[in-house]
């Protein structure tokens, strides 16, 4: 007994020496109707923290609360009672946005924009420049196994491959804190197994992660810590090993026995701790490990899939070093996009610089309106000029009696001046 005080004094010790992110103190969430009656407590008092670089698991069957918490530290539901931090702060503050990637449940994306429009509009939303998102972008694309169909619409896509797009999304502002509900949802068992690991990856690399699953093979494979949640109160939490531990069985795994070994075995059990041996089996794999097995052994015969590729190699922004240089053909694409871009804002600001230099319709055009009239004969407006005529006669648009005035003015000018 002393040793376990011991054992959660040790624990809780280290836990606060660790930067905590995410801090809920009886958190409580209810919900109201229009009369504001309480219909439904979805979160009833819960206590728990996540810290840096830890993976986290949410934990309960639907309706226990799971996505109301995930709602509460996003900052979209308001808490009607207890305590909530996220980054030290209110999750309502913008400035906390910046710092978290959100896959939710269902994945809602522009039907018409196809992924690589998707993940520049997004990265334009958090405010990086034009070279950062055409690598972020490119990197992740191939990690999630999208390059392939990088133009094609979102709307086009099944689910797992929607999937596959939004979980690029949530990570194209490189997040220091990811929450992932129901991240393997529609996926196939390659793209559980891909998600597990770039789970596991980011995990080393020292993102902060929150999950939430059904699949509780998946929480069991990633989660350093969980909470399981049942009502909107939390009915246990600790490590993997602490939840799954079976303190009544003892389990020795040994290569395969004979019979009589067997045999030997269980009498010796029985003879020294008054025991016998509950059962024998055999081990075998997991249906997971039998059908990427399979898969693996297909692709090496070289068969044709169509749809989302296996993903490539973790983005390397997100492996801790920032953005790496890209590759010579990102580079080049960027290089002209930069260069098309620069040469529409000159032709813009030279078309604003030519505008506002042309000079405004004045005195002189009124002149040359007044010049330049139409002008026919009252008596003959089609009467044919002899040649002789038409060659000396003013054009047939000129108001000849303007420039007669004229010319005459000029005259009297001419004769003053002589005089």
């Amino acid at each position: 007994m002393a040793m376990s005080s011991r054992t959660s004094m040790s624990s809780s010790s280290s836990s606060d020496s660790k930067e905590c992110i995410v801090d809920a103190h009886a958190l409580t969430k209810t919900f109201s109707d229009f009369w504001m009656r309480s219909t439904a407590r979805a979160v009833d008092g819960v206590n728990f923290r996540i810290d840096r670089h830890e993976i986290f698991g949410l934990l309960g069957p639907n309706g226990s609360g799971k996505s109301t918490t995930i709602k509460l530290i996003l900052g979209l539901l308001r808490r009607t009672s207890g305590r909530l931090v996220v980054f030290g702060r209110d999750p309502s503050d913008v400035a906390v946005k910046k710092k978290i990637g959100y896959l939710p449940e269902e994945t809602y994306l522009y039907r018409f924009l196809n992924p690589t429009e998707t993940l520049d509009y997004y990265g334009k939303l958090f405010g990086l420049d034009r070279r950062t998102r055409v690598r972020r972008t490119a990197e992740l694309l191939e990690m999630v196994g999208l390059t392939q169909v990088a133009h094609r619409p979102a709307g086009e896509f099944s689910k797992g491959m929607a999937r596959r797009l939004g979980l690029a999304q949530a990570l194209i502002n490189d997040p220091e804190l990811l929450i992932l509900d129901e991240p393997t949802s529609g996926l196939d068992p390659l793209g559980t197994k891909q998600v597990k690991d770039l789970i596991l990856e980011l995990g080393r690399r020292g993102k902060t992660i929150l999950l939430t699953s059904h699949l509780l093979a998946d929480v069991e494979d990633v989660c350093d810590r969980m909470v399981i949640l049942y009502g909107g109160k939390i009915r246990a939490e600790g490590t993997s090993e602490e939840l799954l531990a079976d303190s009544s069985h003892t389990l020795i795994r040994a290569p395969r026995l004979t019979e009589a070994t067997i045999r030997a075995v269980d009498e010796t059990l029985h003879r020294m701790q008054g025991v016998a041996i509950e059962r024998v089996e055999a081990p075998r794999q997991s249906l997971e490990n039998l059908f990427l097995d399979i898969v693996e052994r297909a692709r090496a015969e070289q068969l044709a899939n169509s749809g989302a590729q296996s993903g490539g190699t973790i983005a390397s922004f997100l492996q801790g070093g920032g953005d790496a240089p890209a590759s010579s053909a990102q580079a080049a694409r960027a290089l002209v996009d930069d260069l098309v871009h620069a040469k529409d804002e000159v032709v813009r600001a030279t078309a604003v610089t030519a505008k506002a230099q042309a000079p405004a319709k004045g005195a002189d055009d009124s002149v040359l309106d007044a010049l330049v009239k139409p002008a026919q004969s009252p008596s003959a407006p089609n009467a044919v000029m002899p040649a002789d005529r038409r060659a000396t006669q003013a054009p047939a648009d000129v108001n000849q009696s303007v420039i007669d005035s004229l010319l005459e003015g000029d005259e009297h000018g001419k004769k003053g001046s002589n005089g």
